[in-house]
């Protein structure tokens, strides 16, 4: 750690960057970002990360969910607000059926850049630089347009500013007050089958308030049921944008990403010697780590050793992305890593990712069953080894959108082309995801008696 710098990264071999043909325009666009004020606070994510502590301990739950690659074009006002309002009523579903408070934490405000897998790609006869995320290139399959252009990490900066403006305002400006449960509901969600189930419990809170507000808790004199706290994460791919927003804290002379107050690193980039590893190491945010079926128990016990070598609960979340066929088979054995070296970390499932397939029509798109399936597993999983399954990682959007086929919106691979509008991978529509929050919130409430045994057989 004394040899750590914001920079060290550039000394380590990386993956998954894109090669800028003006080193020039780079340097300029990262010096300019240097000197921008951070996106986020330090006290923010030592906050996040005292609250992520609480899940790894059993006693709240980790909702983690956004866009899979925010895009310059989504941007708007109605956007934000229709994914933040799905986002509050997955939350309280969560809340009222596990009994335990919600840690909300978005994949936005910052969420830009994909990993590929491959560096190219192919349509005819013409071979292009892959599309890397609106904060590098552009979707559009020409020359000029997958060209990285390093003015796009100032493009995205201002986007996250503003995107965080906003959240800010609505979690606690009134927006996410309890007694506007019902206003929370998008206006197609009310023709799904899952609508009555949401009002059911929506009744049961306007009860519990009225009862409160008998006793004089009310939202006025209560700030717990008018706001709430809402924290941002991406995927730190993009080194040279974090490394210009990583600032010491004044309080505590620690070095944090002020891009977001969580930050994880890929499947795909986790090498504990390579350059993603190097940096995350000498942040003191709280990081996540994707874990797919790849990941060796050796190498997760050199990546705990180097990213929580005092093993401080909160700062690590082991996000599992394995497939639903493949959970019972690589699960175990990283739970049982971790136990053997007594760590502190907090599980997560992330049931997107390893559950992707072409559909016939040669859209991209995720079972729905199969994203349920997974979660299902997780949770079996945990019970068995005696853990705590403290968190979901998914994909998606306030929008209605066919992009994952099933759920009760009844998505069919015939009607992905109806509204499939994602920028690279497919995301839940809203009533798919409020569905996966009843789910979830039985499974949470579920392993509840079993932790209580434990517990006291201590």
């Amino acid at each position: 750690m004394s040899t750590w710098t914001p920079g060290s990264w550039r000394e380590r071999p990386i993956s998954q960057v894109p090669h800028y043909p003006d080193a020039v325009a780079l340097q300029d666009a990262e010096r300019q970002l240097s000197t921008f004020p951070p996106l986020v606070f330090a006290g923010e994510a030592r906050d996040l990360k005292s609250q992520l502590a609480a899940v790894a301990n059993g006693d709240a739950f980790l909702l983690q969910g956004g866009d899979c690659a925010e895009s310059f074009a989504e941007h708007g006002a109605d956007h934000i607000r229709d994914f933040f309002r799905v986002f509050l009523q997955m939350a309280v579903v969560l809340t009222h059926g596990a009994s335990k408070p919600v840690v909300k934490v978005g994949r936005v405000a910052g969420q830009f850049a994909k990993p590929r897998s491959s560096d190219t790609e192919t349509i005819g006869d013409t071979e292009l630089p892959s599309y890397r995320g609106d904060i590098i290139n552009a979707i559009d399959f020409s020359e000029a347009a997958r060209v990285p252009d390093p003015e796009r990490m100032l493009h995205a900066y201002r986007q996250s500013a503003a995107t965080l403006n906003l959240l800010r305002a609505f979690a606690s400006g009134g927006y996410a007050d309890l007694t506007r449960i019902h206003e929370w509901t998008v206006g197609f969600l009310k023709d799904s089958n899952w609508y009555p189930r949401y009002e059911e419990l929506a009744r049961k809170i306007d009860d519990a308030i009225e009862f409160m507000a008998a006793l004089n808790i009310t939202p006025e004199n209560t700030s717990a049921l008018r706001q709430t706290k809402f924290f941002t994460s991406h995927e730190a791919l993009l080194l040279g944008y974090e490394e210009a927003l990583t600032r010491r804290d004044s309080i505590t002379n620690d070095w944090y990403a002020t891009s977001g107050h969580m930050l994880w690193i890929g499947d795909r980039t986790r090498q504990p010697d390579a350059a993603h590893v190097e940096y995350f190491s000498g942040i003191h945010n709280p990081i996540g780590i994707k874990c797919g079926p790849s990941l060796e128990s050796d190498d997760l016990l050199r990546l705990l050793d180097r990213l929580n070598p005092q093993d401080d609960a909160g700062r690590i979340t082991l996000i599992g992305r394995f497939g639903a066929e493949k959970v019972h088979e690589h699960l175990p054995r990283l739970v049982e890593t971790v136990q053997r070296a007594g760590r502190t970390v907090l599980w997560c499932s992330d049931p997107m990712h390893g559950n992707t397939i072409k559909a016939s029509s040669g859209y991209k798109t995720r079972p729905f069953d199969k994203v349920l399936s997974e979660v299902k597993a997780f949770f079996d999983v945990h019970r068995e080894m005696g853990t705590y399954a403290g968190g979901v990682h998914i994909e998606m959007t306030g929008d209605d959108v066919t992009e994952c086929v099933g759920g009760v919106s009844a998505v069919t691979e015939a009607s992905l082309s109806d509204r499939y509008h994602t920028y690279c991978d497919p995301r839940l529509n809203a009533s798919q995801a409020l569905e996966l929050a009843f789910l979830v919130a039985e499974e949470v409430h579920a392993q509840k008696p079993a932790r209580v045994l434990r517990s006291a057989g201590k």
